[in-house]
């Protein structure tokens, strides 16, 4: 998060972030929930684009076991290859500390540690309970300090919202979970709507609350676009102050637990909101969209979201910066 004052812009409802990150999850969240295997030179191919689209935020795959996630068996070499574009941080997701050690190996700038709040579900996804993830993190912690690598940890909460398996997932757990992450040793701490139970409301209340926790290490938002909230409820959490959301080119992706769910916030979409609201994205939205049809391609078959795709872009395209 950036600090108000000079990085906001004022509105009739309070300040905005003046400039906001998107951090592309396309090639991890998305393609782990689709069937298709897009070829590593396809990904390649990706990350070209996407740079030059303007996105400096990448999250590149996971190392997960390639038995169980397929999608996402060249991890390492797509990391390599990310590494290699100038100006592009890329993450990874790691389930573990076997993750996090190929992650320093690869050295990723950051490596993102999924902790489910709801119990039942860090069990089904996981195999592991809430606090068991929390001392993972602190391993990893040990780990990270130990290589002396410059690699960033963050602790993202899913399920904050609630849960497809297990329903309620209290405020207080989410905040108590995160807490725990940053006292095991998380630089950062992120929150996810993992199965799309939020609304503005309760991103206003439960963000607020995480901020005032922890500060500028709260660093991002994360919404699925289950019921068609993905966009309003980012705009809740940029009332406060967020200013990194994470969003999916065609808007691909989900989680398994969630049948039904239509996907990630696109990619897409998110610019374009943001970018008519007068908020800077460094995003070129046509080079986006020229990639989401390019993406769309390769998976084809597959379940592909958002709206900017089929409407086009309005005659009032671009829109001037903010005064």
């Amino acid at each position: 998060m950036r600090k108000a004052t000079e990085t906001t812009l004022s509105t009739a409802h309070g300040s905005l972030p003046r400039r906001v990150a998107i951090r592309e999850v396309g090639l991890r969240d998305g393609l782990q929930s689709i069937g298709t295997v897009v070829p590593t030179q396809r990904k390649f191919e990706w990350l070209r684009d996407a740079v030059a689209a303007g996105q400096t935020e990448i999250e590149v795959g996971s190392f997960v076991p390639p038995r169980l996630m397929p999608q996402l068996a060249d991890t390492q070499q797509v990391l390599a290859y990310a590494k290699s574009l100038p100006g592009l941080f890329a993450s990874v997701l790691v389930p573990n500390l076997r993750g996090a050690e190929l992650a320093l190996e690869g050295n990723a700038d950051l490596m993102i540690l999924p902790l489910s709040a709801s119990h039942a579900h860090s069990l089904a996804n996981l195999r592991k309970t809430p606090d068991d993830v929390v001392a993972e993190l602190g391993r990893i912690r040990a780990a990270r300090d130990a290589s002396g690598k410059k690699t960033l940890i963050e602790g993202g909460v899913g399920t904050a919202f609630g849960c497809t398996i297990q329903g309620h997932v209290a405020e207080t757990e989410v905040l108590r979970l995160m807490q725990a992450l940053l006292d095991a040793g998380a630089d950062r701490v992120s929150l996810a709507d993992t199965v799309g139970y939020a609304d503005p409301a309760s991103v206003s209340r439960l963000f607020e609350k995480a901020i005032a926790i922890a500060g500028d290490r709260f660093c991002c938002g994360h919404f699925h676009d289950t019921r068609g909230l993905a966009l309003v409820n980012v705009h809740a959490a940029l009332q406060l102050g967020v200013d990194r959301f994470d969003a999916s080119l065609a808007g691909i992706g989900g989680c398994p637990h969630a049948p039904g769910a239509s996907g990630n916030a696109a990619t897409e979409d998110l610019a374009f909101m943001l970018q008519a609201m007068r908020i800077d994205t460094g995003l070129d939205i046509p080079a986006l969209l020229a990639l989401r049809q390019k993406v769309a391609g390769w998976i084809e078959g597959e379940p592909t979201h958002g709206a900017l795709w089929r409407a086009g872009l309005p005659k009032t395209f671009p829109f001037p910066a903010a005064a």
